[in-house]
């Protein structure tokens, strides 16, 4: 008995989490209350180990160094004191694991809440308080999953705050998500830049949100592409509720969305497209046409580096493909820039011209406007029909005898549901323009007129923006003769066209007339355009030209180009 009284002892002490070890205090309690069993047994404490972990596990920091330390002390046994058995493990296979383990280590484990006894009777109480121990943690799980299932059924997001949101109290609601300033915004940036085309892949939203003050800085130093992909398929930013493991597809929730439903549609429908301006790891504003210049003798993409002179390095452009007669010929980078930068000079549309597009489509932002019923009513007969689909997918699956088909047509079901709730979203936003036209397409227009403004930026991905926003391809280059002809986007060429209108080669539609099939697939734009004075000004027959193209690419161009320049 009185070599027992002097024995040496350690404390284990164990929360689940990190929040209960930073919240509350029930690792010092239990430290506590262990300190006071081993006076009260005349115990010598020597360390006190913790842990924040989850109990079903084996492998713990602050176990194994427990371990570790009564282990070396060996031949000499140490007492291990535990608050409760719980606090060693909430499972019968860990229990019996880590008590093995002790036992092997020499340490003797001893609780002021139950008695580590060899007997048989001892053996079955621990056996039983185990036990407990596990149904109460199993229990606890099986709680937390069925409130969260009610919690989500109900439209309210109940796991971690995504970036942009927090959690707020608010009457009637509970803890809910609410937008979170700034990083909302950055959030929103990043949908639509990347849903609109002015981030092309997922590296270009990497650069931008490492390069973004608004963005936290401990996300600034560890995103990376996985991350990125992460944040594009989240869909609680576009007010709904998604959680597949609880049943749950596409819940309409309670919260503030940050997107509308058709961006974050947009966004996952150009995840796997292809990048027309690739983005290297190794791009920078060294080089910024780096990945877009092609060799005109082999057709292979120019590379380019610095070479070391006899004072100093300098910039080169060069083609490295091999059995190309330009192999190894270098291209000075100011040189070649400079011919790029003159050329993206000469895309400049006459301000008459230019002054007629704006009025053009000012013409056309009012016409769209002023139909928002008969656009009202065309989308709730898509959606009825949408409707009627679903009832006889539904009829199918209950009829369905293969699981096959089975998972294809919820599959389907799921995504008509979720068409189905981007017409809404578009019903209600008819008729009421979010905002006026100026704050629309001003800053593209100013694109449109001189480019070249934004070439001229120091950032990185404002020269790309231009790449990708006014060439419809590569541009190729010979080191003798500069640039080839560029193929540039459709509202660039069709400036060009209007300027040159002498020429055969630049005419959309040919002036003799239109065919009434190309007439009957003019939308409401164009009718309303033709009738307008700035429409008279520029002739029927561009007109009509210019306004079909407007409906497939050229509104499109100017949402992308005016969410660049407005970032």
């Amino acid at each position: 008995m009185e070599k027992m009284e002097t024995m040496k002892a350690v404390i284990y002490c164990r929360v689940s989490s990190l929040k209960q070890s930073t919240e509350g205090d029930g690792l010092e309690s239990q430290r506590a209350r262990c300190e006071e069993f081993a006076q009260r047994r005349g115990y010598e404490v020597v360390a006190v180990f913790r842990d924040e972990a989850s109990g079903s596990t084996v492998s713990r920091k602050g176990m194994k160094a427990m371990l570790d330390f009564v282990k070396s002390k060996r031949p000499h046994q140490h007492i291990v004191i535990i608050d409760d058995i719980s606090r060693l493990a909430r499972g019968l296979e860990a229990h019996y694991a880590l008590r093995r383990q002790l036992k092997n280590a020499g340490g003797i484990l001893k609780s002021p809440s139950i008695d580590f006894g060899d007997d048989s009777d001892s053996g079955l109480m621990e056996n039983v308080l185990a036990s407990v121990s596990q149904h109460q943690r199993e229990k606890n799980k099986e709680q937390t999953r069925n409130r969260t299932h009610g919690r989500m059924l109900n439209g309210y997001y109940a796991f971690r705050a995504p970036v942009g949101y927090r959690f707020e109290k608010v009457s009637g609601h509970g803890n809910m998500l609410v937008r979170q300033e700034p990083e909302a915004s950055v959030v929103k940036e990043v949908y639509e830049g990347f849903a609109s085309g002015r981030f092309q892949n997922q590296t270009e939203v990497v650069l931008f949100l490492a390069a973004n003050p608004m963005w936290p800085e401990a996300m600034r130093k560890r995103v990376t592409c996985e991350r990125v992909y992460e944040l594009l398929t989240r869909p609680h930013y576009a007010g709904y509720i998604d959680a597949s493991t609880y049943g749950i597809r596409m819940k309409k929730g309670h919260h503030e969305p940050i997107i509308s439903l058709e961006t974050y549609q947009a966004v996952q429908e150009r995840l796997t497209a292809k990048p027309k301006v690739p983005t290297h790891t190794n791009t920078t504003t060294d080089f910024a046409l780096r990945g877009f210049i092609d060799c005109a003798d082999c057709g292979n993409t120019l590379t380019a580096c610095w070479s070391k002179g006899r004072k100093q390095h300098y910039p080169y452009y060069l083609c490295q493909s091999r059995g190309c007669p330009s192999k190894g010929k270098s291209v000075r980078r100011d040189d070649l820039e400079a011919q790029f930068s003159e050329m993206l000079s000469k895309l400049q549309p006459s301000p008459e011209l230019h002054a007629l597009a704006v009025e053009m489509f000012r013409d056309l932002w009012h016409a769209r406007a002023a139909l928002g019923d008969s656009m009202r009513t065309a989308l709730a007969t898509d959606i009825k029909k949408i409707e009627s689909d679903i009832t006889a997918l539904v009829t199918r699956i209950m009829g369905a005898s293969s699981e096959t088909l089975v998972v294809a047509y919820e599959k389907r079901v799921h995504d008509m549901e979720v068409e189905k709730s981007v017409l809404r979203e578009k019903i209600s936003q008819c008729g009421r323009p979010l905002v006026s036209f100026e704050d629309s397409y001003r800053t593209a227009f100013d694109f449109l007129e001189n480019p070249i403004k934004l070439w001229e930026s120091n950032k990185l991905e404002d020269k790309r923006a231009v790449l990708k926003l006014v060439f419809a391809s590569r541009l190729s280059y010979h080191r003798n003769t500069g640039f080839r002809t560029a193929k540039t986007s459709i509202p660039f060429s069709l400036f060009n066209g209007l300027d040159n209108s002498d020429s055969e080669e630049s005419e959309m539609v040919p002036r003799v007339g239109l065919e009434p099939t190309l007439l009957s697939e003019l939308d409401f734009e164009s009718s309303a355009s033709t009738n307008s004075t700035t429409g008279a000004r520029l002739g029927g027959q561009y007109l009509n030209g210019l306004a079909c193209e407007c409906n497939r690419i050229f509104c499109n161009f100017l949402q992308v180009t005016n969410a660049k320049l407005r970032a």
